[in-house]
């Protein structure tokens, strides 16, 4: 027990990439930790692409779900299992389980005034700790500690068979060499480019017989449809057509992925695709692609980043100012780079347009 883990996850694609600079540093401490990760099923596969994590426990608590019964009855099943616990939510019931496992090691933020269910409480200081993944990865240091930096860095396995297996099931070429684009954003509407300029920019980046591939959740295809009719041919909508594992594998054969600030995006960084990321209502230096090979765009009006799921003052700015000629020569010149193997800087963001 005494070299076993718990990682209580986040729900969030994204949140849950950006939680293995952690888990790499906890393992570059202490070769022989397990580390076990009790995160919800749609999330899943991204942790099975993390060399660092040993086993996945299912989380049957939906987003927002209480469960206080449930929680208990999940947590005295592990009881005895592990020395150590970490619960990377803030909320409180996210706390519940390692507390009723008897972990003798509860870490995490104070959160919702977890101090009766945590033993090493945390306190966050946004300005110390600007980054999603800094904060996480403060957890592995003493209370009151900054995380070294720079944290470790993303890296995802690849699995050669299942690339291979979904490339042959979306009747695609064996080698990949794909343009993804990933239209969606789960959090709302305001952290997503304008359809019409995704399918002005897949016009330029389709090749005959290679539409670029729209990527998403099936929350996600009706964007997709709209960009696929625009583009008149030059996208493909698999947006809800494809599971998370098989748009994993489509973002790590890619030759060059478009985004807006989403999950898949964060995965795109993982697996070190050729990466343009798209902001607008939300903020880089929050949850910034952690990879050599991104650019970040985001023309940053003075209204931004006001973190709303529509945009609060109704003109869109953030988006519509970034046009497809910015997004697209930014892609070329990311492209050019990376071939030449000059990619090794991430902008934090473009000047605004004039």
């Amino acid at each position: 027990m005494s070299g076993r883990l718990l990682v209580v996850a986040p729900s969030w694609i994204g949140d849950c990439v950006c939680t293995q600079p952690l888990l790499a540093r906890l393992i570059e401490r202490e070769p022989g930790l397990q580390i076990d990760v009790f995160a919800p099923a749609w999330v899943a596969p991204v942790f099975e692409r993390m060399p660092q994590v040993r086993e996945i426990l299912h989380n049957p608590f939906g987003h927002g779900k209480f469960d206080f019964a449930g929680r208990r009855r999940r947590g005295r099943e592990l009881a005895g299992r592990y020395a150590r616990a970490m619960v990377l939510p803030n909320s409180w019931k996210s706390a519940l389980l390692p507390f009723f496992a008897r972990v003798p090691e509860r870490t995490g933020f104070v959160g919702e005034a977890r101090y009766g269910l945590l033993t090493r409480c945390h306190k966050l200081d946004e300005q110390a700790t600007p980054q999603l993944a800094e904060r996480y990865a403060q957890l592995a240091e003493a209370p009151g500690a900054r995380p070294p930096l720079p944290l470790p860095a993303l890296g995802f396995t690849r699995d050669a068979g299942a690339e291979a297996a979904t490339l042959a099931a979306l009747d695609l070429p064996a080698g990949g060499g794909q343009v993804v684009f990933c239209p969606g954003a789960e959090y709302g509407e305001a952290k997503r480019w304008p359809p019409i300029y995704f399918a002005e920019l897949a016009q330029k980046f389709a090749r005959p017989g290679a539409p670029v591939l729209l990527l998403g959740s099936a929350k996600d295809a009706p964007v997709g449809a709209e960009i696929e009719q625009v583009a008149a041919g030059a996208a493909r909508n698999l947006c809800g057509s494809t599971n998370l594992a098989q748009a994993l594998d489509l973002i790590a054969t890619a030759r060059l992925a478009v985004s807006n600030d989403s999950g898949l995006m964060h995965v795109a960084a993982a697996f070190g695709t050729p990466l343009v990321a798209l902001y607008g209502s939300s903020s880089p230096n929050y949850t910034p692609p952690l990879s050599a090979r991104a650019r970040v765009l985001w023309t940053h009006p003075e209204c931004s980043p006001c973190f709303k799921r529509t945009c609060p003052l109704g003109h869109f700015r953030c988006m519509i100012d970034l046009s497809p000629t910015i997004v697209g020569r930014a892609a070329e010149e990311l492209l050019h780079a990376d071939a030449a193997g000059t990619a090794s800087l991430i902008p934090i963001h473009d000047p605004q347009p004039t």
